[in-house]
């Protein structure tokens, strides 16, 4: 079964495409349901740039909100990180435990 992480945003595929050493793991792509001679068959989608991806926050980009699935990349390097807080602005927001009064 698919795990939800606890924090992940969306990027449009072609800024996340702007990283020097960004290479993608087309086999991962979700699949859609398409009818072909009247069957309905799964599809390997086609990433364009204007898709949105999910950059998770152990900095995974998945085709989807689970981290553990779906995985586009997944080369975590320094010069990553560095470029999601620099270029992405990526920034995985700290709660505050709530207090009842």
């Amino acid at each position: 079964m698919a795990t939800m992480g606890k924090y992940c945003k969306a990027y449009p595929l072609k800024k996340l495409r702007q990283f020097p050493q960004w290479n993608e793991q087309l086999e991962n792509v979700r699949k859609n349901l398409q009818e072909v001679n009247g069957q309905e068959v799964e599809v390997a989608r086609l990433l364009t740039d204007d898709d949105f991806l999910y950059l998770q926050e152990n900095y995974v980009v998945t085709d989807g909100i689970f981290i553990d699935k779906n995985i586009i990349f997944n080369n975590v390097t320094l010069e990553w990180k560095e470029f999601c807080s620099q270029m992405l602005r990526f920034e995985i927001p700290t709660y505050e435990p709530m207090t009842v009064t």
